[in-house]
C-alpha cells in the first residue's frame, strides 16, 4: 500500500487527539503510532517529493525511513512543538541525509558534474496546470538550489534552520535561494 493512500483519519487528529497518540505510542501502541503515520504521511511525502526531484519511489522509501525512524526515536520527542512539526524536520533530516550518502556514491564512481547534482524525475504528476510547470521547474533545480527554494519558499523553514539541516552557511543559503527563484522563473518564462 502507497503511503498517500493512508489518509489522515479525520479531524481528531487537530484536536488534542495527537498527544494521546504519541503518549500511547511511547507506550508500545503500534494503533496508536498508526495513527500518527495516517495524519502526518501526506505531508512527509511532499516534502521528500519535493526534496528528492520528483521521484515517487524514493520518496516513499523516505517517508517509510522516517517514520521508522521516529518510532525508534520517539522517546527524543520531548513535546515542544507538535509531533507534526518535530516529524516535519526528523523527515527532512532522513531525505537530506539519504541525498549525501546518493552524492557520495556518485561521486565515487565519475567526476561531479551537474547531472550528478540532479536527481532523477518520477512519472507520477501530482499537480495539473501551473503547478505542474512549477513542480518540473524546481525538480530541474541544482539540488543545492532546490534543497534551499523547497524549505524556504515551500515548507517554511528560516535561513538558520536550513543551515542547520543542510551544513551550509546561511550565506550560502540565502545565495541559493536567490539562484533557485530566478532558475525558476526563467524556467516558467520559457
Amino acid at each position: 500500500m502507497s503511503t498517500r493512500e493512508l489518509a489522515p483519519q479525520g479531524p481528531e487528529h487537530a484536536s488534542g487527539g495527537e498527544a494521546a497518540w504519541v503518549e500511547a505510542a511511547r507506550q508500545g501502541d503500534r494503533q496508536a503510532f498508526e495513527r500518527l503515520y495516517r495524519a502526518n504521511c501526506d505531508r512527509i511525502y511532499a516534502l521528500c517529493w519535493r526534496l528528492c526531484g520528483r521521484d515517487a519511489a524514493l520518496a516513499e522509501d523516505l517517508v517509510q525511513e522516517a517514520f521508522i525512524r521516529a518510532w525508534t526515536k520517539l522517546e527524543l520527542f520531548r513535546g515542544d512543538s507538535t509531533f507534526a512539526t518535530w516529524m516535519h524536520r526528523l523527515a527532512a533530516n532522513v531525505a537530506l541525509s539519504d541525498r549525501r550518502i546518493r552524492i557520495r556514491k556518485v561521486s565515487r564512481e565519475r567526476p561531479m558534474d551537474e547531472v550528478v547534482e540532479r536527481t532523477a524525475v518520477g512519472e507520477r504528476d501530482v499537480s495539473q496546470g501551473l503547478r505542474n510547470d512549477l513542480e518540473a521547474a524546481i525538480s530541474r533545480l541544482p539540488e543545492r538550489a532546490r534543497t534551499v527554494l523547497v524549505l524556504f519558499d515551500v515548507e517554511g523553514y528560516q535561513h538558520d534552520e536550513i543551515s542547520e539541516l543542510t551544513g551550509m552557511a546561511v550565506g550560502s543559503s540565502k545565495a541559493q535561494l536567490h539562484r533557485a527563484r530566478k532558475l525558476v522563473r526563467e524556467a516558467l518564462e520559457q
